[in-house]
């Protein structure tokens, strides 16, 4: 025991322990001061919830269609987080079909909003995209996912560390690892195990997940980079794209798109 108390009493491991700690708070804090000085902090039952723009009218574009949004959380929680969700078209449809998870209703929302919808006034960020034959040929697997989430009926939903909106959407993509695409370090619930299991291959594909209930866990993988989750904070690099990944600031770098 006392061996133990002289390692952890170290210099170097106290040294690291409060750099730990100053990436997690430090971005916390900036990103509360943005709150509080009126960036998202709007009242969420007159937000503006209508089209951002970012997809042309469906029947216009005739093209299959994948689209993968995040927007910062409605009031205070989006201090730390985003909520995500999934849109689809498939060839020549007449209209946008998106799926949401929330924690309100039916858990799994389907349409409930506008695709490209601000969501309660925060405009959305594009994730992840796909158009024409690659589309199409997601599409079936990620209806497929939508209907066989395991997480969807009444009382599943938790805001933290899930499972959630965040949650949901990663189930989904990793029913299409062809997407290449990984959540924001913002999407607190994304290294929740929808699966069941502790460890497990990436959304992506292309690395390996750890996770402990999504309370703590460390992530490797070509499109995810490095992660480290603290109790749903993200601390992370990205060398594919370089940049890093904050708690409440998310990702500072080169566009992940």
């Amino acid at each position: 025991m006392v061996g133990i108390l002289l390692r952890i009493d170290h210099p170097h491991v106290r040294r690291f322990v409060l750099i730990l700690l100053l990436l997690l708070i430090v971005p916390i804090a900036v990103s509360a001061g943005k709150y509080w000085l009126g960036d998202r902090s709007v009242d969420w039952q007159s937000a503006d919830r209508s089209s951002a723009g970012l997809l042309p009218p469906a029947a216009q574009n005739p093209e299959a269609v994948v689209r993968v949004f995040a927007a910062r959380t409605v009031r205070w929680r989006g201090i730390f987080a985003v909520h995500s969700w999934i849109v689809v078209k498939p060839a020549n449809a007449s209209r946008y079909t998106r799926y949401d998870y929330t924690a309100w209703g039916t858990p799994i929302r389907v349409n409930g909003f506008v695709a490209d919808g601000r969501w309660f006034g925060d405009e959305p960020q594009l994730i992840a995209a796909a158009d024409g034959e690659a589309a199409a040929a997601m599409i079936p697997k990620i209806e497929a996912a939508v209907k066989g989430y395991k997480l969807a009926a009444y009382g599943d939903y938790r805001a933290w560390p899930g499972p959630n909106s965040n949650t949901f959407v990663a189930a989904v993509i990793a029913a299409v690892p062809e997407l290449r695409t990984t959540l924001p370090p913002t999407a607190i619930g994304k290294d929740y195990p929808w699966d069941g299991g502790w460890v497990a291959v990436t959304p992506s594909g292309t690395g390996v997940r750890a996770t402990l209930g999504g309370y703590l866990g460390l992530t490797l993988g070509w499109i995810e980079g490095l992660e480290l989750n603290v109790l749903g904070a993200v601390i992370g690099l990205d060398l594919r794209r370089p940049a890093v990944k904050l708690p409440g600031l998310g990702r500072i770098g080169v566009s992940a798109a």
